[in-house]
């Protein structure tokens, strides 16, 4: 009685072969993206600008530096100075170059009535832009302000 043959059949060889289609269908997706975004990025106008002797290239933005430290003293470009050499200087900014921007930094302690004040002294020269100039929080000061605010 025969029951069957004892010997197995080779298993086939495993594939050891890359597919590259779904790669490659990626890779068109890819630069089809590409080619339809690229126009969108250089959006510039070109302009052949006519030559002129009155043209100069643009001048860098004027600032004022003003700082009122915490017991009311004012400060321009780091000298002392008092409200009506303040009120001065800023009206002498302001004839020459109306768009200059002040930078007012103030002490976090002083009162808002000081900061108002020289922001009025600085609308009255003409200057309107100002600038309020701050510092970023340490690393982990803000975790630190919310404990204690919490614990209070």
């Amino acid at each position: 009685m025969t029951l069957g043959r004892l010997e197995r059949s080779k298993a086939s060889a495993p594939m050891a072969d890359i597919n590259v289609t779904p790669m490659v269908d990626v890779m068109l997706v890819l630069v089809v993206i590409f080619i339809i975004t690229a126009p969108l990025l250089a959006s510039a106008i070109r302009l052949d600008l006519p030559r002129a002797e009155g043209a100069s290239p643009g001048d860098p933005p004027r600032f004022v530096s003003v700082a009122v430290d915490r017991g009311g003293q004012a400060f321009l470009e780091e000298r002392p100075v008092t409200p009506a050499e303040l009120a001065q200087a800023l009206r002498q900014v302001g004839a020459e170059h109306p768009d200059t921007e002040v930078q007012l930094r103030a002490d976090e302690s002083v009162p808002y009535g000081r900061v108002v004040e020289v922001m009025g002294l600085a609308q009255q020269a003409g200057l309107g832009r100002i600038a309020f100039v701050a510092e970023a929080p340490a690393p982990g000061a803000a975790e630190n302000a919310t404990a204690t605010g919490a614990s209070r």
